[in-house]
Parts: structure tokens; sequence; C-alpha cells
């Protein structure tokens, strides 16, 4: 028999394309058609349009009647509109593709959860867990070469700025406006916080590394004790965000983990920036870098900007459609599915509760 062709509708396109271009480069999936609000501004028509027009798709400014011609959704709006859309999309019987962080707010990610439950429709979050160094880290975990898990650290510092560094205002100049601030770095690729909404690195970017953590320790995380920081830049600053955090977990199977995380600016770092795990074992340990296998260029009148040591053998992209065509197809589960990612977006919540308290917090249940 063919295999199923489904057909997905893109719900909103502000933030970064490379959710649905890379839902448009499986053969499996079909993009149809963009839709959004009509009440949105007009800066998210324009991206909306740009994105129909390069894909030659319309653009439509009515959701719900977009819903009605779609198997499935790719969701990547604003943060603070994931899970309305999300929650919109399963209320149609819609399967659900969703931009990370799934919400800032562990209530909107409870409603969404029951919404994909009752209509029984599949989630897939979007993560980076298919990233070649993780499948292994994973093989050899689940092989036992180095025992029992007993401890986790993941160091995830993005060596990506996000606008002027803190300490540059000078007095009487206004503060950072944070959406002014998106809007604008929408051009280099550093505008994950995108929204009205102010998110600190923790929100924007901690669902990667907790989500290594969850996928090799596979354990919820019961208490976190955090402290956050705004050290790089003034728009984080500004706007009373984070841009760097450590975190420690104690997860229900007794494993402990930790996590260091940071926006640590372009002058930081050679390339993206230092993304490791360290895990520790009954019988061993294992060091993980994220980047590998990589390849090295060094030459000529090579761009500044341009980074000396490229990943290579990445399928991470087709790897996660590749999973949520298997969920659609075998009525299996997502590699990270609606209910882990809204378990995410508790651990991140207790950090920043734990952060401004200077206690340890229990994850809600």
């Amino acid at each position: 028999m063919p295999e199923t062709i489904y057909r997905a509708l893109v719900l909103s396109v502000v933030k970064h394309d490379y959710l649905p271009n890379a839902v448009a480069a499986h053969p499996r999936f079909q993009l149809v058609a963009v839709a959004d609000d009509p009440d949105c501004p007009d800066w998210t028509h324009e991206r909306n349009q740009l994105f129909a027009d390069q894909h030659d798709i319309p653009y439509r400014r009515d959701v719900e009647a977009a819903l009605t011609d779609c198997d499935l959704v790719v969701v990547s709006p604003e943060a603070e509109r994931h899970c309305d859309l999300a929650q919109r999309a399963a209320r149609a019987g819609r399967h659900i593709v969703v931009d990370k962080p799934l919400s800032p707010r562990v209530a909107e990610c409870d409603a969404l959860v029951a919404a994909v439950a009752e209509h029984q429709v599949k989630c897939l979050v979007w993560n980076r867990n298919f990233l070649p160094a993780l499948v292994e880290a994973r093989k050899t975990l689940e092989s036992g070469a180095i025992g029992n898990l007993q401890a986790i650290h993941c160091d995830f510092y993005f060596s990506k700025d996000a606008g002027p560094a803190k300490g540059s205002r000078r007095p009487g100049d206004p503060p950072i406006n944070w959406l002014e601030r998106q809007l604008e770095a929408h051009a280099d690729g550093s505008d994950g916080g995108v929204g009205t909404e102010p998110l600190g690195e923790l929100q924007i970017e901690g669902i990667y590394p907790l989500a290594y953590i969850g996928m090799l320790a596979n354990s919820p995380v019961e208490r976190v004790f955090a402290r956050t920081a705004t050290h790089f830049h003034q728009a984080n600053a500004d706007n009373n965000v984070d841009d760097l955090a450590t975190v420690s977990l104690e997860m229900a199977n007794g494993c402990v983990g930790s996590l260091s995380i940071g926006r640590i600016g372009a002058a930081a770092h050679p390339d993206i920036g230092e993304i490791k795990l360290h895990l520790l074992g009954s019988e061993g340990s294992l060091v993980i870098s994220e980047a590998r296998p990589e390849v090295a260029v060094y030459a000529r009148n090579q761009p500044p900007t341009e980074f000396k040591r490229c990943r290579i053998a990445d399928e991470n992209n087709f790897l996660l459609m590749e999973n949520f065509a298997e969920a659609l197809d075998h009525d299996r589960d997502t590699i990270l599915n609606a209910s882990d990612a809204r378990d995410i977006a508790a651990t991140v919540q207790a950090a920043l509760e734990s952060a401004h308290s200077g206690t340890v917090i229990e994850t809600a249940r």
C-alpha cells in the first residue's frame, strides 16, 4: 500500500521558519496553507505572507476555517500563543507539531495536554533529541556500558548575541523594548524569544537540555534549586529576565542532575557554543559533545561570522518528522509529546521560583 501523505497547515510562522521548512522537506508531509487570526499585527501578516509566497501556498486570515482542510498543524507563532493555537487545532481533531517552548505558563500546558488526550490527536514538541551524539549516548546508556545512571550534567551555552551588551545603555536612555528588539534580531536568527512577553534563556532554550536529561535519565524531576543572573545582555537586564542560569535537579528514580545554561554572546566562543553532557554511572562515565560529529574548515577569506567547525550527519529535523509520521501511521507516541513538554515547563517554572526565593521548589504535578 502507498504511504499516506499528510497535509500540513502552518499556524503562524512569525518566529524561525526552520520548523515548517522541516515539515515541508519530509516526503510524507505536504504544506497546504498558512493561517493566522485576522487581528494580528501587521508584522505578523507580513511574515506569514512571505512564507506562503515562498512555498506557493495560500495565506488565510481565518484559523478555524483553515483547520477544516488539513491533517495536522505546524504551530510556530510567538511563544505566548503556542498553546492557544495548538488547543484550537486539537479541538478540531488535528494532529500537532509545535515549536518550543510549549508555554511559559504550566496552566496553559495542562489545558493543551487535556485537549490532546480528549481529542486523541498526536503532538510533537520540537526538540534536538535525534542529534547523532544524543542518539549514540542513548544507545550506550541502554546497553549498560556505564551501568545505572546516577548523575547527569549538561552545559548548554549558546554563543549568540541578544542586542547591546549589558551596561551599554546611557543615563536617560529608555529601556529596550522586548518585542522591538526581537523583531530587529530576526535577520540574524537571534529572536528565539519573539513576542510581547519577555522570556529568559531558561524559558526559551531550557527545553533542549532538559529534554536531553529527561530522555537519558528516564525519570520525572521532583525538586529543583536554581540561580539565575543577567550577565551579558542589556535587553535581558531591562526586561528582568535571565541570560545565565544554573539548575540542580532531583529525580524520582534517585538520579541527580544539573544544568548550566546561558546566551553568552558571539565573542565568547568560536562556534555555536559549548554544549556538552556528562553522565556518571555505577560502572563508568560518559562525556558527550552535542556538536559531534563535526568537521573543521579553515580557509582564506572566510567571513568573520562563519563558524569554523560545522556539524555533519545531522538529520535531527528529518528524524523528528519521521518519528511523527510513525506516530500517525502506527498510533505510537512521539519522542517529546505535550505531556513531556508540560513537565519540562513545570521544571522551568520551579527553577525560576527557586531562583527568586532562594529555596528548593517541588515541581508542579
